[in-house]
């Protein structure tokens, strides 16, 4: 195979575009700092953020390269199909309950970090600890969607997946470095846009391909593989309903999902656009479902991929850049190409973004250095997302333990920081030691649950749990299950601790947090300040 000199054209053109309209936007970004703080306008964009354009960055903040593509690959999956899709329903999900019941409060007080609450409540030291599930789940994320954009480069271009990885990496690294939110959100329209066209356009043409039988025939058919619609054994029920929890729960405690609320510039208009990017977003995957359902109707030996088919050499994980190269006329898989680097770059500057303003807002300014100016903190925003954007670089060429890692980071996200948000926005009782408990309490459980990607057996062993080719897989609901007992230690402990202080079992002077006055059963002063 030959490098595919128009793709590599096409694809420069893209970049180009992309970094244009992110200076144009820096250079819009700058005309406003002048109004306010410059740091809250890098990180929520002075919280004027037109509402298409929030609509729109929002949406394509979780129409990523590891969505579009995962889709595709869980359809095409003979042991897996439509029903385990659960991705576009738990996101869509997950934007209306956060609509409804978190974006108010962190709207109405003006935070500028998911991080701010909880730094209020139970301090700074129980902050940083919070932080870092938070920033290993954005720095495997950024990560994991490079080295896919790699392998797809690799199929479509036939060039290095390195090339791709570093061109792509300095490419979001300089447009979100010059103009902060604003470059992200402007960026994030053009890619969107070019993810929707695209992916459509190349539909038609995988359908009726002459390699390919009707999939409305192999949906409940086998054919060339098992009818792709897929079942889900009972067996499974557990780990399918505790996968679908964790999507729609586990999607909201997260920095890239409420600096797009932050923005809005009213609550109202925040819960707006939290509803419509989760239509949006479930919207998005359609074409993804398709292609991934072309895929198994396909009679591989019929085009130039031959046999063994994609699942047997294992590469599934790049069915849909395979339909569209050998599936499609040229110039249209050139075009699914760049919706494909469009998906990656949309989620790659939010996690970017993310990760750095938590660093420079909630550890830098508010506990390593609290008379850091404004200068300053925009500053090392900007030296963190260099920093952050050539580690989440290097680690994407470990593709294969990065997407692994990512989940397992994910998790703990699920596990330990939903619970503490839960708590700091409605439960108000709940403080310093109970937070501190529930994160060592929920951090303890999840690791004796095992992990068989990081070859950790499991010390505890859930109903269910049993040995599939010498690697013991826990069907049990554990990720749930660990949120719900994170969630019921931070409760337990913060009212039995208040409840010891109060009646003095326990000596007043051994309340180091402050979490008691004389005069009042709960206080919540920052600990560790």
């Amino acid at each position: 195979m030959a490098l595919n000199i128009p793709g590599l054209v096409a694809l420069i053109v893209f970049y180009a575009i992309t970094l244009a309209i992110g200076i144009w936007a820096s250079w819009k970004s700058k005309k406003y700092q002048k109004k306010g703080k410059p740091s809250e306008m890098i990180i929520v964009g002075g919280r004027n953020m037109n509402f298409f354009i929030g609509l729109f960055t929002a949406t394509a903040t979780w129409v990523g390269g590891a969505y579009i593509n995962g889709t595709a690959e869980t359809v095409y999956l003979p042991t897996k199909g439509l029903v385990w899709v659960q991705v576009p329903i738990g996101f869509a999900l997950s934007l209306v309950i956060g609509g409804l019941f978190f974006v108010t409060p962190m709207r109405s007080k003006n935070y500028v970090t998911m991080m701010d609450p909880l730094q209020e409540k139970y301090g700074n030291m129980i902050g940083s600890l919070l932080f870092i599930p938070s920033l290993i789940g954005d720095l495997f994320w950024f990560a994991a969607i490079l080295a896919s954009l790699g392998a797809t480069m690799r199929v479509i271009l036939d060039i290095r997946g390195y090339l791709a990885i570093i061109i792509s990496a300095c490419t979001v690294i300089l447009y979100t470095l010059l103009g902060g939110l604003y470059s992200v959100a402007y960026t994030d329209v053009i890619q969107l846009i070019f993810i929707m066209l695209s992916l459509w356009i190349c539909v038609p043409f995988a359908l009726l391909n002459s390699a390919t039988e009707s999939i409305y025939y192999t949906a409940a058919q086998e054919s060339y593989q098992a009818p792709w619609i897929g079942q889900v054994q009972t067996e499974y029920l557990g780990r399918w309903l505790d996968d679908f929890l964790y999507l729609v729960l586990g999607s909201i405690p997260w920095q890239t999902y409420f600096q797009r609320v932050l923005s809005a510039s009213s609550p109202r208009q925040a819960r707006l656009i939290s509803y419509l990017s989760g239509l949006g977003s479930f919207l998005m995957a359609i074409p993804s479902v398709l292609i991934g359902a072309v895929a198994a109707s396909t009679d591989w030996n019929q085009t130039s991929y031959g046999l063994p088919t994609p699942v047997e050499r294992g590469e599934s994980a790049m069915i849909l850049p395979l339909v569209l190269h050998y599936l499609c006329p040229a110039y249209i898989s050139i075009g699914g190409l760049g919706a494909i680097a469009a998906a990656v770059m949309s989620s790659a500057d939010s996690a970017l973004l993310s990760a750095s303003s938590m660093f420079a807002h909630n550890i830098y300014r508010k506990i390593l250095r609290k008379q850091a100016t404004e200068k300053e903190v925009v500053c090392i925003m900007r030296v963190s997302m260099v920093v952050l954007g050539t580690a989440a670089a290097g680690l994407a060429f470990y593709s294969h333990s990065i997407y692994d890692l990512w989940f397992l980071s994910g998790e703990l996200v699920y596990a330990l920081l939903f619970p503490q948000l839960c708590c700091v926005l409605f439960i108000p009782n709940t403080n310093t030691y109970g937070s501190a408990a529930g994160f060592l309490f929920g951090f303890l459980l999840r690791l004796l649950a095992g992990e068989p990607s990081l070859k950790i057996p499991p010390v505890i062993h859930y109903p269910g749990c049993s040995l599939v080719d010498g690697v013991y897989v826990q069907l049990f609901p554990f990720k749930t299950f660990t949120m719900l007992l994170t969630l019921g230690t931070i409760v337990a402990v913060s009212y039995l601790v208040a409840f010891l202080f109060k009646r003095n079992i326990l000596p007043r002077r051994w309340d180091v947090c402050s979490v008691i006055e004389e005069n009042s059963a709960f206080t919540h002063p920052p600990c560790a300040r």
